[in-house]
């Protein structure tokens, strides 16, 4: 809370939020993969963040009602009896709205024989005695009661979007009392939905009218008999109603919480609880909102849960085993949380006894190992007197992760044998997508199973590695189904699952590195990044942070006149495109120094990273993830070697420092030339295309001279880089205008080139056109070897979001493809020099590179190899051109 922040106590009717939000939404249009309706729950998280990001409170608590049976209903059992049967595609869901709220980090409350309205009365006046303000979002007009100066109530008069901030002026105005007389104007007109029966014949004026004359129910009814006609008559024989009614809908001020209010303190929530429970609910915007808004794991303060019994079980709660692909025996095992938590060696053994899995958790030496049958914890100091690491050396077991617990096991000195299955890469191929690859949510979308942690953000202490390993095995058997059916089985055996046993080793080596290179390019850039900064602050007579958009919008947009080239909401755009336009457009020396400095200042941060990034060993070990892209590329990080520079020389100069290393003599580089442009010419079964690479000519002097009508070696620089980047960005979905845009040409200029690209070459534009039709009906697109990507914003209504889909549609199958050829290249290289014996190592893949440490006297073996398995590792329409490099660095390599 910050020092001008007020202390806000929020204070919430559950189930009446919940109701009104179930209304509001179609339930038909908010279901989870289990098929349990969230509607209820998707409109009461949509409009607390709304009021959270409104009214900013402090603290918060949410408060139901346990049952319909309260000490209310001892004394009229007929009390609330004209409510209606709860809608069956309600039930469930308030359950689940407590789960979702605690995993926000949000306590709710309920109470035995109490209704929530007397739980938000007390809690409101322990926040007021305390000096909070009060806010009570509820749509029982009993609540008017509980206004004060310090007290209001937020009340939905439309849907759950629509809340009419109720204060004592606002009841006065509406029902001509004020709020606190207002439950005694219920009390003689009655309330409905309470099934509380009023004073035939008296209506709200009539009762507002006698309270503002007399001043109270009890003055009214003190002088009853002075009160004329058929109402005073009526009053007078049924005003025992009255006090009734008022007894019953007078709340609880007194009622006792063991807890604080710095229990109820907003805070972050809990991440990883948060993304588990909303995919169960299948949120997934919802999810990205929760945790933008309100950051994430929270742990300052402990939540509590309120307790609600469910309403009755419902059958349709349980998944079926043909809706999630289980097998038999995996749907027979017990579903519930606790179920989980207690299940034996023997049930867990019954999954499969041919096929084991483990899970092992690491921290500092210990090690947690769970398997089948088996639940170890020990510190590995060498010896293995249980046979456990031979087990692990021998693999053929399934294990999340195999790539990432290799490595970890490696640390320890602890080989790990090849996995039978990793069910992280399988739900990886089945939703690329997919930004929440966690076991505990996967299972639970997919085979309907809820796995309770105690604490799942400790690594050992109260954690079951068994039931990990019970969670792989049955991801396995419940996902290898639906991976067939959608004919990926061979990419996940031939290809994800062999590179992440050669993406673990190339981890483990990692590259040498000459750190006193990289430093000295580092003082080297900080050197020049100061003095590119003084040069421009010369420029403009003073100093100014070239980092800050404010300060630039001000030197160039009004010190300078400069007129702008795109609007933002604070004036004109200071990013890296626009500042580059407005250089060309202007040509002015501040901005060619401010350039230059985002430059140097990005390639020294660069540095810098990889400076820090150097391990005790001298070495860089970069991870690569598998599961990082949509498409199947690799992606690097911690550092990533991917986004080091090459066009330029002194991004190439950041390679110099990557070196053989000891007991190598040189560095050997092999990538791919033009790969994605030849995948294309396979694809479009373009003649032209195809004819230039099989040929052997110059793709883009060929393509140029057939365009411009000249001869190829009329074909100069300004020509040759148009068609570049023509038939580069026609694999990336590039469009006329974007073609304009890199280019610096006009519209009219890129349409017409576009046009002569397609009359020369047009069996690209009937593949292009094809790829995203198919995609359209299909849903998702294909890469040569069988790899899906979805794509189902290709039927969106929003232009741009389907426009951002056909580009990344277009340029999927031929970027899934090389990666696929990759993938398979790392492995054949990999499996032939571990057949050879050699002892050269394979190091890095950047891009469409490989890199090798050479061990002496292999260099030709070395070369032969890399260059025979990455050619001839696909057969293509057309031939794949490799290109190797050889030097003392990456740098000299480079080719």
């Amino acid at each position: 809370m910050t020092p001008e922040q007020k202390p806000t106590l929020l204070l919430i009717d559950g189930h009446s939020l919940a109701f009104r939000a179930f209304y509001a939404l179609n339930p038909e249009n908010f279901k989870n993969s289990q098929g349990q309706h969230t509607n209820a729950i998707h409109g009461f998280i949509s409009m607390l963040l709304t009021i959270l990001e409104q009214h900013k409170p402090t603290h918060l608590c949410v408060a139901f009602d346990v049952s319909r049976e309260s000490f209310r209903t001892k004394e009229l059992p007929e009390y609330k009896g004209t409510r209606g049967e709860t809608p069956p595609e309600f039930i469930g869901q308030t359950e689940l709205l407590v789960e979702a709220l605690t995993a926000m980090r949000i306590t709710s409350v309920s109470r035995e024989m109490f209704e929530a309205d007397d739980l938000i009365a007390s809690l409101a006046n322990i926040g007021e005695s305390k000096g909070y303000e009060v806010l009570i979002v509820s749509g029982d007009r009993d609540t008017f009661q509980l206004i004060t100066e310090k007290t209001k109530i937020l009340y939905p008069v439309k849907g759950v979007l629509n809340l009419q901030k109720m204060d004592d002026a606002a009841v006065l105005e509406k029902y001509g009392v004020h709020a606190v007389q207002y439950p005694e104007l219920a009390a003689l007109v009655g309330e409905t939905s309470d099934n509380l029966k009023g004073i035939p014949g008296v209506g709200p004026k009539t009762a507002a009218k006698w309270i503002q004359e007399f001043g109270s129910l009890g003055a009214i009814l003190d002088n009853a008999e002075r009160i004329p006609g058929k109402v005073g008559e009526s009053l007078r024989e049924h005003k025992e109603l009255a006090i009734r009614n008022r007894r019953l809908n007078h709340l609880l001020r007194d009622l006792e919480f063991d807890f604080t209010m710095d229990d109820l303190a907003l805070g972050p929530v809990d991440e990883h609880a948060v993304k588990e429970v909303f995919a169960k609910l299948s949120f997934r915007t919802l999810t990205t909102k929760v945790l933008s808004m309100r950051g994430a794991n929270g742990s300052q303060h402990r939540v509590i849960s309120a307790k609600i019994e469910p309403e009755k079980t419902v059958e349709a709660l349980t998944p079926q085993p043909e809706s999630t692909g289980l097998s038999e025996v995996v749907a027979s095992l017990p579903t519930s949380a606790p179920d989980i938590k207690t299940l034996t060696s023997a049930q867990l053994a019954a999954l499969d006894p041919a096929t084991v899995a483990i899970s092992l958790e690491i921290a500092e030496g210990l090690v947690g190992l769970g398997a089948a049958t088996v639940t170890e914890r020990f510190v590995w100091d060498g010896k293995d007197p249980q046979g456990i690491i031979a087990m692990l050396q021998k693999g053929g077991f399934a294990i999340w992760d195999f790539k990432g617990v290799k490595r970890k096991l490696a640390a320890l000195g602890i080989s790990l044998g090849v996995p039978s299955d990793d069910p992280l890469l399988i739900a990886y191929l089945l939703d690329p997508t997919s930004k929440d690859l966690n076991p505990d949510s996967l299972i639970r979308t997919y085979c309907g199973i809820d796995v309770e942690r105690q604490d799942p953000n400790q690594l050992l202490a109260d954690s079951d590695p068994s039931i990990d390993a019970w969670i792989s095995k049955v991801l396995v058997t419940a996902l290898t189904p639906e991976l067939e059916a959608q004919g990926q089985h061979g990419v996940y055996r031939d290809i994800e699952l062999p590179t992440s046993e050669v993406l673990s080793a190339m981890e483990i080596r990692g590259i040498a590195v000459n750190k006193e290179v990289l430093s000295e390019q580092f003082n080297e850039l900080t050197d020049e990044v100061e003095q590119i900064a003084r040069a421009a602050y010369e420029i403009i007579g003073h100093e100014v942070n070239l980092a800050s958009p404010k300060q630039l919008q001000t030197v160039l947009f009004e010190e300078l006149g400069m007129q702008g080239t795109r609007s933002v909401k604070t004036g004109y755009s200071t990013n890296a495109e626009a500042l580059q336009t407005l250089y060309e457009q202007t040509e002015h020396p501040f901005l060619a120094k401010l350039l230059e400095h985002r430059d140097s200042t990005k390639l020294r941060q660069m540095t810098e990273t990889l400076v820090k990034a150097v391990e005790q060993d001298g070495r860089i070990h970069t991870s690569y993830s598998q599961i990082g892209t949509a498409t199947g590329r690799l992606s690097s990080e911690n550092p990533n070697l991917q986004n080091i520079p090459i066009k330029t020389q002194r991004g190439q100069r950041l390679r110099s420092a990557f070196i053989a290393g000891e007991g190598f003599e040189t560095l050997l580089t092999a990538d791919y030339s033009q790969i994605e442009m030849r995948i294309m010419a396979h694809l479009s079964e373009d003649a032209g295309l195809i004819e230039a690479f099989n040929a052997g000519e110059d793709l883009h002097n060929f393509v140029g001279a057939r365009i411009y009508g000249v001869e190829p070696s009329a074909v100069d620089s300004a020509m040759r880089s148009k068609v570049k980047a023509m038939s580069y960005g026609l694999v990336y979905g590039l469009s006329e205008y974007g073609l304009a845009r890199q280019l610096r040409i006009t519209n009219a200029e890129a349409k017409q080139l576009m046009a002569d690209y397609f009359a020369r070459f047009g069996g690209v534009k009937t593949y292009l056109d094809q790829v995203v039709s198919k995609a359209k009906n299909l849903g998702y697109t294909t890469t040569v070897y069988g790899r899906r990507r979805p794509f189902s914003d290709l039927n969106s209504k929003i232009f741009q979001i389907r426009e951002n889909a056909r580009r990344a549609a277009l340029n999927a199958p031929i970027q899934g493809t090389a990666a696929d050829i990759m993938k398979l290249a790392m492995i054949a290289v990999h499996d032939e020099m571990t057949a050879q014996g050699l002892k050269s190592q394979l190091l890095l893949q950047v891009h469409d590179e490989l890199v090798f440490a050479v061990a002496p006297g292999e260099l030709e073996q070395l070369k032969n190899i890399a260059l025979e398995k990455m050619k001839n590792v696909a057969t293509l329409s057309v031939p794949l051109e490799v290109h190797v490099g050889i030097g003392s660095n990456w740098e000299l390599a480079g080719h």
